[in-house]
């Protein structure tokens, strides 16, 4: 299949997304669609998925110009898209997501449940992914809803398959394991739109490349002629910084201190963050670390051990206990924990103090405002007005207005768990500097990240973990992607 988009034109009210794009994929290619958030790669995308409507332009299939009214019609003619926010639904099983909209049915008009189960399996055995048929999909973790998306995707039979942020929660043995299908389903004649902030990915899976920036298409080419930093001045429009950000500190006062906590999915750790410290935490999925600092904001399951806060020991009953001790959580996976999509920015990002600022069950709406536009300014966050709905922001303005809503609270301690999960280059280097900030204004930071590279450019040492103990320390010299990885698969151990 050969796909043409031209003059691709789309604009929301004033705002317009593109600009006359020309986008081309043929069957066999990965094309990976890079830019910003607020790039126009997503909206693009959505108008060949026939999610949205272009306002001027055209499709192309084969040469054969093409329109969709919606989704269905899109799958019809062999697009598959993978969105990233997952299009599951957590009250069925897996093998029923697999065959929801085109469920098998018997000779009698039944469903033919034994037929989907054996081909879900056969579908999730040929992807070497060990997972129950039957498992209700809500007790997954997000890496698993991705993998069933894909899989959904795969057994569509589709020609081009749309992956957007595929590989945004899943750890380096699953992205090996999605690479690998991507190259089969290369050498099947399939073409893939591969969406990603993560450069390194980029250079190693895709064979071209196609730069979205303020909706225009600014650069195409063969990823064998561009590296990470290529691709990022490209996308940002300047080169982008690659050193390590971190500086050495003086010794300074105990904030947070752990003393060989053990719960369920952790056990023995003990750290201590002073303040003005960035202290990484890192690993596989699995290793315990967000569970860790859950129980320890008062989120998660009980422990023993003990915990200190500027000295004093305390043990959090919930996360209101939290808030008030002056500790704040920046959860993983923002789109299902991060924020409230029913509420506007301003909301999402001052509920955290409104018991603050309300008296007799009122909140006080001047207040409000001025917190937020103080923590909109300091934070460089990007909205028409505050009551802009918090979906209506990219990816990256959406972290922000979470950053900020635990800002507000004025924390001692800081948790940050992967704080840069599926927000681009540009704005990660801003939530960088937003860290580092915090740190020299004296609070002390976990930062927990899958990323080596990640921990390596923000933190001053780290703790690796592997099944919920700690394999080890890096600092200094020994802060190297190789060494993290040595002790995060327990080769130290």
């Amino acid at each position: 299949m050969k796909l043409t988009m031209r003059g691709v034109t789309k604009s929301f009210g004033a705002n317009k997304v593109l600009r006359g794009v020309d986008f081309s994929l043929s069957g066999g290619d990965i094309c990976a669609l890079l830019g910003e958030n607020g790039a126009g790669k997503s909206t693009l995308m959505n108008i060949l998925g026939g999610v949205l409507q272009m306002d001027a332009g055209e499709v192309l299939i084969d040469g054969e110009p093409v329109s969709f009214a919606g989704p269905k019609e899109s799958l019809a003619a062999g697009i598959a898209f993978i969105h990233q926010e997952l299009n599951l639904i957590n009250d069925l099983t897996v093998y029923e997501n697999l065959f929801l909209g085109r469920e098998l049915r018997t000779r009698a008009g039944t469903l033919d449940i034994p037929r989907m189960r054996a081909e879900s399996r056969r579908m999730l055995e040929g992807m070497r992914i060990d997972l129950d048929v039957n498992a209700m999909v809500r007790g997954l973790d997000a890496s698993y809803k991705q993998i069933i998306e894909i899989a959904r995707a795969m057994m569509a039979s589709a020609s081009i398959i749309i992956m957007d942020e595929p590989t945004s929660s899943l750890t380096d043995p699953e992205i090996e394991r999605v690479f690998a299908m991507m190259r089969t389903l290369r050498g099947q004649g399939v073409g893939l739109v591969f969406i990603s902030h993560k450069l390194r990915e980029v250079t190693r899976i895709a064979d071209r490349y196609a730069v979205l920036r303020d909706g225009e298409m600014v650069a195409q080419g063969d990823t064998s002629d561009a590296d990470a930093s290529t691709l990022a001045r490209f996308m940002v429009g300047h080169d982008v910084r690659t050193e390590a950000l971190s500086r050495d500190r003086k010794a300074s006062k105990s904030v947070l201190r752990a003393e060989r906590l053990t719960g369920r999915s952790f056990r023995d750790v003990s750290f201590d963050i002073q303040a003005g410290e960035i202290l990484g935490v890192t690993g596989l999925l699995g290793d315990g670390r967000s569970e860790l600092f859950l129980s320890i904001f008062g989120a998660g399951e009980p422990y023993t051990g003990n915990m200190y806060l500027d000295g004093k020991p305390f043990r959090l009953r919930d996360t209101t206990e939290a808030i008030d001790y002056g500790i704040a959580y920046l959860p993983r996976n923002r789109k299902e924990n991060g924020i409230i999509k029913d509420m506007d920015a301003l909301e999402n990002g001052s509920i955290v103090v409104w018991p603050r600022i309300s008296a007799f069950g009122f909140i006080d709406r001047r207040r409000q405002r001025e917190l937020f536009d103080e923590r909109t300014r300091g934070l460089r966050i990007k909205l028409t007005k505050p009551t802009d709905m918090i979906t209506s922001l990219s990816g990256g303005n959406q972290q922000k207005v979470v950053l900020a809503k635990w800002l507000s609270s004025e924390p001692r301690a800081l948790i940050l768990d992967n704080p840069t999960q599926g927000v681009d280059v540009g704005a990660k280097e801003e939530i960088y500097d937003i860290i580092l900030e915090l740190a020299r204004q004296g609070a002390a930071i976990a930062l927990l990240s899958s990323e080596a590279q990640e921990i390596i450019r923000v933190c001053g040492r780290a703790l690796v973990m592997y099944h919920g103990t700690v394999a080890g320390e890096v600092q200094g010299g020994a802060m190297r992607e190789r060494e993290i990885m040595r002790l995060a698969t327990g080769a130290g151990i």
